[in-house]
C-alpha cells in the first residue's frame, strides 16, 4: 500500500495457457489487502470457439475490467502481426481509463509485447514474469523484446537470472521467484486415476496419450505434415489418446486439417479445451506427454511424467530429466515414444522451482517501487 493507497494492478491475459499458470498468483494477489488486482482478457478468451475462457478468469473470482477484441480465426503470420496491432491498441485505451500502477505480463506472446509497448509509452511500470529464457523460433526474440521493454523482472531461474544480466538488465531489477504455473500443481491434480479418467471421458483402466501439438509459426507450412507424422506413430503406438486442439497461431489451421483428415487410436479424444485442473490430471495420469507445449517442459516435471518434446518451438528451453527431444519425423518419434513407455516415470524434481511462486509475486507487487525514475532505462554494460 503506497501512501494510504492499494496499489492497482492489471494483468494482460491472451490464453487459456497464461492464466492457467497466473492463476493462483493472481488470486492470492487480489486477495492482498495492498493490492487491487484487475485483469484485461483478449486473444482466444473472448473466441467461442476456443471456449470462451474469459469465463473461467470470473469463475476465479477476478475482475475483468475490460476485454480486446482481436482476430484469432484467420491464423495466419499476416494476422498475428495485425493482431499485435490490434491489442496495442486497445491498451493503450484500458491503460488511458484504467490508470493503473503497474502493468503485469507473462511470457512471450505478442499480446504481451503489445502491452508492453502501450505501457512504456504512457508511463507505467511493468513486471514480466517468465523473462530471460531461452526456447527457440519467433517466441524467444518476442520473450526478449518484451524483457527490455519492462521495468522489473520476475523470473523462474538463476539461468533466466543470468540471461537477462547479459542482455544489459540491471541485477537490481532481477528476482528469481520460480514459475507460477507450479503453485498447487500437484493438489490440482489430486484425486485417483479412475475418477481422472472417468473426467476425461476415457473407459476405466486406460493407458493413455497426452497430446499438445502446436504450429511453430515460422514453419507454418509445415504444419499439417508434421501433424500426420505424430498421428501415424500414436496409431502405431496404439493407446488411446487425449489430444488438446492447438492455440490460433499460424499454422493451427494445418493442425486442424490433419485432424480432420487422420484419425486417432480407438478410445481417444479430441478436446478443444481442458480446464486447469483437468489438464494437471491429465498430465499426472498420462503414460507419455507428447507434443510441443511448454507445459511438458516446465510442468509435467513436478508429476515425473516422461514428455517426448517434438520439433522446434522448445527446443532451447532448459530442461528436466523427463524430456527427450526429437524432430517431428515417425520414425524418431516412434523410437522416443517406445523408450519413454518402457521407463516410465521419473523422479518428481523440477528445476522450474518449489511452487511457492506466487507469494514472492505478490510480495514484490507490493513492494517494488514504481515511480517514474525506474522507467529510465540503459543497457548495464
Amino acid at each position: 500500500m503506497v501512501g494510504g493507497q492499494m496499489r492497482r494492478v492489471l494483468y494482460l491475459s491472451g490464453t487459456r495457457a497464461d492464466f492457467g499458470l497466473m492463476r493462483t498468483a493472481l488470486q492470492r494477489a487480489a486477495a492482498h489487502p495492498a493490492l487491487d488486482v484487475e485483469v484485461v482478457a483478449t486473444g482466444t478468451h473472448l473466441s467461442p470457439s476456443h471456449g470462451h475462457t474469459v469465463d473461467e478468469i470470473r469463475a476465479a473470482g477476478l475482475s475483468v475490467s475490460a476485454e480486446i477484441p482481436i482476430d484469432v480465426t484467420t491464423r495466419t503470420t499476416a494476422s498475428m502481426a495485425s493482431g499485435v496491432g490490434e491489442c496495442l491498441q486497445g491498451m493503450t485505451r484500458v491503460l488511458a481509463q484504467r490508470r493503473p500502477d503497474v502493468l503485469l505480463l507473462l511470457g512471450d506472446r505478442g499480446e504481451m509485447l503489445a502491452g508492453a509497448i502501450a505501457a512504456l509509452h504512457m508511463g507505467v511500470p511493468t513486471v514480466h514474469v517468465h523473462g530471460g529464457e531461452r526456447s527457440g523460433t519467433v517466441d524467444e526474440p518476442v520473450r526478449h523484446a518484451i524483457s527490455k521493454l519492462s521495468t522489473w523482472h520476475l523470473v523462474a531461474t538463476d539461468e533466466s537470472a543470468g540471461r537477462l544480466q547479459r542482455m544489459g538488465e540491471e541485477p537490481a531489477r532481477i528476482w528469481v521467484v520460480g514459475a507460477p504455473g507450479l503453485d498447487g500443481l500437484t493438489e490440482l491434480a489430486n484425486g485417483t486415476r479412475e475418477d481422472a479418467l472417468a473426467a476425461l471421458g476415457l473407459a476405466p483402466g486406460t493407458s493413455f496419450v497426452l497430446a499438445v501439438f502446436h504450429p511453430v509459426v515460422q514453419q507454418a507450412d509445415q504444419a499439417r505434415v508434421q501433424t500426420a507424422e505424430l498421428m501415424t506413430t500414436l496409431n502405431h503406438l496404439g493407446l488411446a489418446v487425449v489430444w488438446l486442439e492447438p492455440n490460433a497461431d499460424a499454422g493451427a489451421r494445418g493442425v486442424l486439417q490433419a485432424l480432420d483428415e487422420g484419425v486417432l487410436p480407438r478410445g481417444s479424444l479430441r478436446v478443444r479445451h481442458l480446464d486447469r485442473a483437468l489438464f494437471a490430471r491429465a498430465m499426472r495420469h498420462a503414460a507419455v506427454m507428447v507434443g510441443n507445449s511448454s507445459a511438458g517442459i516446465i510442468e509435467a516435471a513436478s508429476f515425473g511424467t516422461p514428455v517426448v518434446n517434438v520439433g522446434d518451438r522448445q527446443r532451447l528451453r532448459e530442461r528436466n530429466a523427463n524430456v527427450v527431444d526429437v524432430p517431428p519425423e515417425a520414425s524418431a518419434l516412434s523410437t522416443a515414444l517406445d523408450q519413454a513407455l518402457r521407463h516410465g516415470r521419473f523422479e518428481a524434481i523440477n528445476c522450474y522451482g518449489d511452487g511457492q511462486a506466487g507469494p514472492r509475486i505478490v510480495d514484490r507487487l507490493v513492494q517494488l517501487p514504481l515511480d517514474a525514475s525506474f522507467l529510465e532505462k540503459a543497457n548495464a554494460y
